[in-house]
């Protein structure tokens, strides 16, 4: 029976990364339960995958500080756009911060199966369980068993079922004793307490949002749904909220006292906010909605309450709705330098399985391609 120098399961960005990346001096093989790779990749940013973003830091994750800072400084946002341009790809800037393929998500993809090409390919196989008897290690599979010198664990985490997700890192982890955070629904949309669902009556509008959770402050779209809250700015606080309250300002760099000093206009007409979103929001500050002017003392008080309206989410969408999970196993169990278990000599694990986890905005693709390529440098290193 053959025995790879490499092996990695999964076959997601982190996968395709490392394989990329791997001494073509390697046997390496890539196991994957899809019929093709990448199925995340293809799907992300609307079909144009948001694939890091001009801001990058250990302070856009949750997660170890010292740990992403470490992966990132080896392999920085600057390195990966140079790595793609070296391979003829020259992501576009939206909104300017988010890197995007300039026509379809295929662009990155296609660069990453050109590059592991030489890479043996096992799709539509499921992994079942690892082993390691001596120095080799044992996987498991609905085709058979395969066997390897060293495993790079990229098997991702539970959001998106219908892409292969599933347990199965944490599952390889656990079985050699390592240590793991369960996996829980993160860049999601949050449901309403019952004096919340005032919000589900405006699902479809939008508006730019400044969000205080925990100890970060977020700005960017609130998108209200029929399930809740969403948007680019609720799903990037979902990562960080736990339980109790979050405080949203409806009208970031703006001031409602300077908006409605002395006016004879209604106090819903004056601010600059959709008219149906003003009138529910002076509803639910309790705020009679009369000509600016005629406010009370006790009313202009309530009303300043549009920046800081402070309420406890009820939950999130769940898994199905979510972009990716926290949770995976604990940056405390591994080498920072290469990834590697401090348990299981040659166990490596990248990308989300790992309890590492970055906001909305291209940060989750950033750590999957820089822990893939800080995996396979040290990999390449100990072999040379």
């Amino acid at each position: 029976m053959k025995i790879y120098d490499v092996l990695i399961l999964g076959g997601g960005a982190s996968s395709l990364m490392c394989g990329a990346h791997l001494s073509k001096k390697l046997s390496v093989g890539i196991i994957d339960a899809n019929a093709k790779v990448a199925q995340k990749l293809k799907i992300s940013g609307g079909g144009k995958c948001n694939i890091t973003n001009t801001i990058m830091s250990e302070k856009n994750f949750d997660g170890d500080a010292e740990l992403i800072s470490s992966v990132l400084s080896r392999f920085s946002r600057d390195d990966l756009l140079e790595f793609l341009k070296q391979n003829g790809l020259n992501p576009v800037v939206r909104k300017n911060r988010y890197y995007f393929c300039k026509d379809s998500s295929d662009e990155i993809i296609n660069i990453l199966k050109k590059l592991t090409s030489r890479n043996t390919f096992m799709l539509n196989c499921d992994i079942l369980e690892v082993s390691k008897m001596d120095d080799i290690f044992c996987v498991k599979t609905s085709q058979g068993e395969i066997k390897a010198k060293r495993v790079v664990v990229a098997t991702g985490a539970k959001s998106y079922k219908t892409l292969g997700a599933s347990e199965i890192g944490l599952g390889i982890a656990k079985s050699f004793d390592i240590a793991t955070k369960e996996f829980t629904p993160a860049l999601v949309g949050l449901t309403l307490q019952k004096e919340q669902f005032w919000m589900k009556e405006l699902s479809g509008l939008s508006c730019n949002v400044r969000i205080k959770v925990e100890d970060r402050i977020l700005e960017e779209d609130l998108l209200f749904a029929h399930k809740g809250i969403s948007g680019p700015v609720i799903l990037s606080a979902s990562l960080y909220w736990k339980k109790g309250n979050i405080s949203i300002d409806f009208l970031p760099d703006r001031d409602i006292s300077e908006l409605t000093r002395e006016s004879k206009k209604l106090i819903s007409s004056v601010i600059p906010l959709p008219k149906r979103l003003s009138v529910a929001i002076l509803k639910a500050l309790d705020v009679v909605d009369v000509e600016c002017r005629k406010i009370t003392k006790e009313q202009r008080e309530k009303l300043q309450n549009i920046h800081n309206y402070v309420f406890a989410p009820a939950g999130n969408f769940g898994f199905t709705k979510a972009e990716v999970c926290r949770g995976g196993v604990l940056s405390s169990e591994l080498d920072f330098k290469t990834l590697e278990s401090k348990k299981v000599k040659n166990l490596h694990f990248i990308g989300e399985v790992v309890d590492v986890t970055g906001e909305l905005g291209g940060y989750n693709f950033q750590w999957a391609f820089s822990s893939g390529v800080v995996c396979a440098r040290e990999i390449n290193n100990s072999i040379s």
